[in-house]
């Protein structure tokens, strides 16, 4: 499914090998090539009849300190989100060093295009043409109703601060996660690796998202 993709693109990181994903879970949003369709797309493939997209990916860092804690790459997104036990939590966001917003709220997702389709829009973000040079800020449950998900350029710097001793983690793609303490800060800068994704060139993002979200029917 999506997440063994994901797990590949951190894997191959900025190597360039094409990724072909089979669609063996559930949604596959991703992994978009049915199990019917993996033969004939590796002749595609073979012939040159495929079509390849670039994605951008996150360069995650974590910082306490002043020291650099772990760094990763993320496909989709990174997530700062309170634990089971923590009440709402507060972080300070800044641009390229500058203070921008600060949130009280269940957390926050910084995603990448590709990842806009995914937790972001389930906590109410827009959605992103996959080619588009940008970020998405969705806020989790935000305590004020006036923050709202914003959309900023990709090569922009974006830092999140946790103000309070709470029990936060940062988890990146969904599957990686670290522990936060107090004053720790979450950069998410755009990667300079970028993943090469394979389809069937009548499979383009607006068909996957009637097909898989059934976007626009009632």
């Amino acid at each position: 499914g999506d997440g063994t993709l994901l797990s590949m693109a951190r894997a191959v990181g900025d190597l360039g090998v094409p990724l072909l994903g089979v669609n063996l879970g559930g949604l596959g949003f991703l992994t978009a090539t049915t199990l019917d369709e993996m033969l004939p797309a590796l002749d595609a493939v073979l012939a040159g009849r495929m079509t390849v997209d670039e994605r951008m990916m996150l360069a995650v860092r974590v910082v306490r300190n002043g020291q650099r804690l772990c760094e990763y790459v993320a496909l989709n997104d990174v997530v700062i989100t309170k634990s089971a036990v923590s009440r709402i939590i507060d972080l300070a966001v800044s641009i390229e060093g500058q203070h921008a917003i600060a949130y009280r709220a269940d957390g926050l997702i910084v995603a990448t295009p590709t990842g806009s389709t995914a937790y972001s829009l389930s906590a109410g973000g827009p959605i992103l043409f996959p080619a588009t040079d940008a970020l998405v800020l969705t806020p989790i449950c935000a305590h004020t109703l006036t923050n709202r998900p914003i959309v900023l350029p990709g090569d922009l710097r974006v830092e999140v601060t946790l103000e309070a001793d709470q029990e936060v983690m940062a988890t990146v793609d969904g599957q990686i996660g670290i522990n936060l303490k107090v004053h720790d800060t979450v950069e998410a800068v755009r990667a300079a690796a970028r993943i090469r994704l394979v389809r069937f060139p009548q499979k383009e993002f607006f068909s996957v998202l009637r097909t898989k979200l059934k976007w626009g029917e009632r």
